[in-house]
């Protein structure tokens, strides 16, 4: 196959992955941050710039497209309706329905990509500088023109250089919103140069509320564990709902509360199940969850709380250097088509305690 094709193909299937972040009216848990960008919009004297910075899934790009709805809906110029939230849109209001279908001529949003470069995603420069030209037009609908760079600490080094000049010197009625679950890893003359809302994840109620929604299948039970294992991800805990993540999470768990018997009779079945996706969803799963599982029980047991027993198994600073290898390991296996049943036994015999 040769490499256009693939370019365009990577192309569709994140328009199709962006779809249900532009078309979401709801917005759970981040009322105080869009209050912020309802006030600034309203004072009249809004900053050009913007960043929403947060865990993966928590809904910083939601956020962003609520804002670039009302924006550009001149909504910052009418009163807001009594009750309303802020940053309401109706999602029969023609912005609305026009930005979900992915055909506003003042919106444009950059989002990691593979392209024809390879498997590791980036935002490209070339991207980023034709984001420049489009906020520097006059805007086609005579209100604003927005930019929104979602995962913005994947952007290549030339891309982030280029957007700082337009962060240096704005175009008139032009908004530029960066959204990262990595503050740390822009620039600081980008981080310097724009107004950041750092957004928490959401507390029980409202991931119970969402889950009821968007999972009613799912009994009390499984929407606890589902909000426990997602740490207040609406996000991530949709992905795991969908990726069988209840499932792999009692996987993690049955492999860790084992680990004091030294029974690996069932990790070759296990090893299998978790390869079995040709995807690799389920093998990224089970090596996510399981960091997060030692990483949370590390956390808590320096905190003072009561670690699970498997934690005494070996010091912290084990645990923690096994966190950091089953990582790299994650990527390597990825990037190099590893074998991943291999590569889950591989991990289990570095779980396993030393005899």
């Amino acid at each position: 196959m040769s490499r256009a094709p693939r370019a365009a193909k990577a192309a569709e299937v994140e328009e199709d992955e962006d779809l249900p972040v532009r078309s979401n009216p709801d917005l759970f848990g981040h009322d105080a941050a869009a209050a912020v960008l309802e006030k600034a919009a309203r004072s009249g004297r809004l900053p050009h710039a913007w960043m929403a910075a947060g865990p993966p899934g928590i809904g910083k790009a939601t956020l962003g497209y609520r804002f670039a709805r009302w924006l550009m809906a001149g909504m910052a110029e009418k009163p807001a309706a009594e009750g309303a939230t802020a940053l309401h849109l109706a999602p029969d209001h023609p912005t609305f329905r026009r930005i979900a279908a992915g055909a506003h001529a003042d919106l444009r949003a950059l989002r990691p990509n593979t392209g024809d470069t390879g498997v590791k995603k980036v935002i490209r420069v070339d991207d980023a500088r034709a984001a420049i030209r489009f906020m520097a037009m006059t805007p086609a609908e005579g209100g604003w023109r927005f930019v929104l760079v979602d995962g913005a600490e994947l952007l290549q080094p030339q891309a982030a250089n280029a957007l700082l000049k337009t962060l240096e010197e704005p175009p008139p009625r032009a908004v530029l919103m960066l959204t990262t679950a990595a503050p740390d890893r822009l620039l600081p003359t980008i981080l310097s140069r724009v107004r950041r809302l750092d957004l928490s994840p959401l507390a029980e109620a409202p991931m119970d509320t969402l889950l009821k929604r968007l999972q009613p299948d799912l009994n009390p039970t499984e929407r606890s564990a589902l909000a426990r294992i997602a740490q207040g991800s609406p996000g991530r805990a949709l992905m795991l709902a969908e990726g069988e993540g209840l499932a792999i999470q009692a996987m993690v768990d049955e492999v860790l509360n084992g680990l004091a018997q030294g029974d690996r009779r069932r990790w070759h079945a296990l090893a299998e199940g978790v390869a079995a996706k040709r995807d690799g969803s389920s093998f990224a799963t089970f090596i996510a969850l399981m960091r997060q599982a030692i990483s949370t029980a590390v956390r808590g047991a320096a905190r003072g709380q009561t670690p699970p027993p498997w934690l005494a198994l070996r010091p912290l600073a084990e645990w923690s250097t096994l966190w950091d290898s089953l990582g790299r390991l994650a990527t390597e296996t990825d990037l190099l088509s590893l074998d991943r049943k291999q590569a889950v036994l591989t991990a289990l015999g570095w779980l396993s305690p030393r005899r």
